[in-house]
């Protein structure tokens, strides 16, 4: 492990390789907290090749490593292995093409998810928007092929890769997919999204991006029990509607994003549920009031209509600050990482 570790220090630089206990906690889990390993090194690369690198180095010590991006998965994907590396993407950051034109955007994997969609407005968007878009990396979305808010209508992450550079788990590269034309055979870009990293390392990631819808309208119904809300969800999908975005939150999501971000959410609704119908103007209108009539007749107690794109924001604020606010409120758990469990 000493040899490995002077390679890693090589490759990327002292200030970039973690060895010291009180760091490597740091590492220890992404935010499935209740699993936690504490890895024997971290190491921070910044290009494709030292990822090749680290890898191949790696591989030649026999020592096991897995990739992590942003760390804000809920699956333990980025959970370490004891005595092993742990490669970090967060410094390949680099948004390295926008192609507006072919509706194309070409990213290394620790973009963060909401820098994609800054980085083709107003004109367009990318749909997978999970609730932690602000800080999850593209790399650890084709990891976990996350999904978001949009993904009724609009698909998951795998809807969105075109094409992959993966560096696999003997420091070999290969590309996948990015192709003008479907080609015969497997494909290896689906296969690869969603597998969690046991296949390799993305380094560039190709993405499609599509156009922003000509209108778009959001309101927020509240309910006195989450049977009603999801009852009225039922309703919505059963009258033929498809909006682009719903989402429920209950009453101690409520009562936690409220106290964080003071989206003007009645503290005391026993659910939440947001709905957004996007498309031609002129359809919207036609539907939106179909909603509004829909979670009245299912009990709403109370529909707040967006007025502007910033009361829109507000609302959906609210909902992408449910988990970390959860955390705000959540008691200290028990055992020996009591206290880093409190602070993350």
């Amino acid at each position: 492990m000493a040899q490995l570790l002077r390679q890693l220090e090589r490759i990327c630089g002292d200030d970039h390789v973690v060895t010291h206990p009180h760091a490597l906690r740091t590492y220890e889990s992404d935010g499935l907290l209740q699993y936690h390993v504490t890895p024997r090194i971290a190491v921070l690369p910044g290009t494709a090749d030292e990822v090749r690198e680290v890898v191949v180095a790696c591989h030649g010590a026999g020592v096991p490593w897995v990739a992590r991006g942003a760390g804000s998965g809920l699956s333990g994907g980025a959970l370490p292995v004891e005595e092993g590396v742990l490669i970090v993407l967060t410094r390949l950051h680099r948004l390295l093409e926008v192609d507006l034109a072919n509706q194309r955007v070409v990213v290394e994997p620790g973009v963060t998810n909401v820098a994609v969609s800054h980085a083709v407005a107003p004109t367009h968007f990318f749909p997978p928007d999970p609730s932690s878009q602000i800080v999850c990396s593209i790399g650890g979305n084709v990891a976990e092929n996350s999904g978001g808010a949009h993904c009724f209508k609009y698909g998951f992450t795998t809807n969105y890769v075109t094409g992959l550079e993966v560096v696999l788990p003997d420091g070999g590269v290969v590309e996948l997919g990015g192709k003008a034309v479907d080609l015969p055979g497997y494909d290896l870009v689906g296969a690869f999204v969603g597998s969690e990293g046991t296949l390799g390392v993305a380094t560039k990631i190709v993405l499609r991006v599509i156009p922003r819808p000509e209108a778009v309208r959001t309101l927020v119904a509240f309910f006195d029990h989450t049977s009603e809300a999801g009852q009225t969800v039922s309703d919505i999908v059963g009258a033929g509607l498809v909006p682009g975005a719903l989402e429920m939150m209950g009453r101690l999501s409520i009562e936690a994003a409220e106290g964080a971000v003071h989206a003007g959410y009645p503290p005391d609704a026993g659910a939440a549920l947001i709905v957004e119908l996007d498309g031609s103007g002129a359809e919207c209108d036609a539907r939106f009031d179909e909603v509004v009539s829909l979670c009245e007749q299912g009990g709403a107690t109370g529909v707040r209509i967006a007025a502007d794109d910033a009361e829109r924001e507000l609302i959906w604020k609210a909902r992408k600050a449910a988990f970390a606010a959860i955390g705000r409120i959540s008691p200290p758990a028990r055992g020996a990482r009591a206290d880093r469990r409190a602070l993350a």
